[in-house]
């Protein structure tokens, strides 16, 4: 793929092979984001496990000290008594039965997050062939099922994601937009890395961390030193 005369300019900014401080690469980013419109700060970390075993795949929530700049859409599953606590929390899809069926029925998910309670979790099954390849299917384990409703919502809404290795062992994760000041940038970096470290499996050997790399949507990569400890 040939880059635009701009993105190549950029691209001497960065030294090749130098690994910055988080500091460093977060302004650089911004100086070598090449789009007009408010790009995204992405997080790439190839991680050293094994994707073939089960208990080596890294999984983890983590509420983000600031916004990241997207407002997830939720969908709430939850029984009549509960509805109206939903949609105060903020959920922009309500339903119980009625909705789950017309969900199977459909195959369309007009919604970026869904949550349940534990009550309705048996009755998702019906609609878990269109919610799981997405990867938006209620589970514990992501802190999607819960009675506590409100709790759940307000959360994600705050900017909670959920972190997974892909099938190379990679994990990407935007950190926020290039119209963040620096310094909430950071924290959120942070927060990632350290929800990252603290989600390390106990069968991982080796380098745990391997490459950091940071970059704004269609910008170079910056490589990113982190420490393993």
């Amino acid at each position: 793929m040939a880059h635009s005369k701009r993105y190549t300019e950029l691209k001497k900014l960065i030294v090749p092979k130098k690994a910055y401080t988080i500091a460093e690469a977060i302004e650089l980013a911004k100086k070598t984001s090449t789009t007009k419109f408010d790009s995204s700060i992405e997080l790439h970390m190839n991680l050293g496990i094994d994707v073939s075993k089960s208990d080596q795949l890294v999984r983890s929530t983590i509420v983000m000290p600031h916004s990241i700049g997207k407002t997830k859409r939720i969908a709430a599953f939850v029984p009549a008594d509960k509805e109206k606590e939903a949609r105060e929390a903020g959920a922009e899809i309500v339903g119980a039965e009625e909705l789950i069926e017309e969900i199977a029925k459909s195959g369309k998910v007009d919604f970026d997050v869904a949550v349940a309670t534990p009550d309705m979790m048996p009755k998702m099954a019906k609609v878990a062939k269109v919610l799981g390849p997405k990867g938006i299917m209620p589970n514990p384990k992501t802190e999607t099922v819960s009675p506590n409703v409100k709790k759940m919502i307000e959360e994600l809404k705050k900017g909670k994601v959920t972190i997974k290795n892909d099938s190379t062992g990679n994990i990407h994760q935007s950190i926020g937009k290039t119209s963040m000041d620096n310094k909430a940038l950071l924290e959120n970096f942070e927060a990632i890395v350290t929800g990252i470290k603290k989600a390390k499996p106990s069968s991982a050997k080796g380098t745990f961390i391997k490459n950091v790399v940071l970059a704004t949507t269609m910008g170079p990569g910056i490589k990113v030193e982190v420490s393993n400890q």
